[in-house]
């Protein structure tokens, strides 16, 4: 007997015992609801009551991705009733009852399942039924909403990949519905606002460095920037990164530094924000970051991520001077050196690389 006259054996027993039963009755009642869900849709049973019985089913499991396709059958036929023997006034404002209703019954999916890929694949079709079912400025207005809904839940998960695809894609159907009357359909400006907002909200958004990267190039192009307006995107950009920096044990800020330093590399230099640098602007820029990154060293001698932007940012700068010299490549061996006690588990990597700088020599 425990204290206070209650056994400590039984009753954990009855209660896993009743635990057990409770989960067999609702294993049951969802291979019950599954099989009628399955039954309804091979009669060809496509009626509000059916959609129900699927919203039950995927309110269960979100991840039955055949559901979702028994759900947009259902929806299509619906569509279907209401576009035939109305005005197209009537058949409009059915459909967007349909579609608003399926948008919201989503939402505490969406809460409860953020990174479920079967829900937002299924609201991307939901919204382009609207593009292709609605007039144009009834179908903006959904889209309007969804960009703030999205807006709210960055808010609330702003590292969640799926939703910052998802904004993506949002903005791009925006772009698709703008007036035409609208003097640019571009909403890279205000996205590349929103990025810039989020990282200041939580530098270590790996997703909204990501976003930020792509929309500078897309804002430049449309701008037609010049070399100095481009030269200029890149001394702010490096300017943002470093002050991000102020914690180097942040990964994310070094992939978007790593990002950055492609724009010195004459390979790949066509494809970044500021392609027709000189080769002496290429040396200089490398020459004066690995200034500024060993700087970072003072008090963080323990960051790994320190000694790999420092070895290669030297490497690269070797590459566009065309030479490496005796006091880089002491410098490499000496980073190399700390590496190899900081990130034992690569060991074998480094021990490799600092024998090829041998074999160079």
């Amino acid at each position: 007997m425990a204290g206070h006259g209650i056994p400590r054996y039984s009753s954990l027993g009855e209660r896993s015992e009743e635990a057990l039963q409770q989960e067999l009755q609702k294993i049951q009642t969802y291979r019950d609801l599954d099989r009628l869900v399955r039954d309804k849709i091979a009669e060809h049973e496509y009626t509000p009551g059916t959609l129900q019985k699927i919203s039950d089913l995927l309110s269960r499991n979100p991840e039955y991705y055949t559901v979702w396709n028994y759900r947009r059958k259902v929806l299509q036929h619906e569509f279907k009733v209401a576009s035939s023997g109305q005005t197209n006034e009537a058949a409009t404002e059915q459909i967007a009852n349909l579609i608003r209703s399926d948008l919201q019954f989503l939402i505490p999916l969406l809460r409860s399942f953020p990174k479920c890929y079967w829900i937002w694949n299924y609201r991307m079709w939901l919204l382009d039924e609207i593009k292709r079912l609605l007039p144009r400025s009834v179908a903006r207005r959904f889209w309007q909403e969804e960009l703030a809904l999205v807006g709210k839940m960055l808010s609330l998960d702003n590292r969640n990949f799926h939703g910052w695809g998802y904004r993506r894609f949002v903005v791009e159907s925006l772009e698709e519905l703008a007036p035409e009357d609208q003097e640019t359909q571009s909403m890279a400006q205000e996205e590349f606002g929103y990025a810039k907002k989020m990282i200041g909200t939580n530098l270590s958004n790996f997703s909204a460095w990501h976003y930020r990267t792509k929309l500078i190039q897309r804002l430049l192009n449309e701008q037609s920037a010049t070399d100095e307006t481009r030269k200029k995107m890149l001394d702010d950009e490096l300017d943002l990164i470093h002050r991000a920096l102020c914690d180097p044990y942040d990964q994310s800020l070094w992939f978007y530094h790593q990002n950055l330093m492609c724009t010195f590399d004459p390979s790949i230099s066509d494809q970044t924000m500021a392609p027709n640098l000189s080769r002496e602007d290429r040396s200089r820029y490398l020459r004066q970051e690995i200034d500024e990154i060993q700087e970072m060293l003072d008090g963080a001698e323990d960051c790994k991520y320190i000694y790999q932007a420092l070895i290669d940012c030297t490497l690269l700068a070797t590459k566009v001077e065309g030479a490496m010299s005796s006091a880089d490549k002491e410098n490499i061996l000496s980073w190399l050196s700390e590496l190899k006690k900081l990130d034992p588990l690569r060991c074998g990597r480094w021990s490799d690389f600092e024998k090829s700088l041998y074999v160079e020599s």
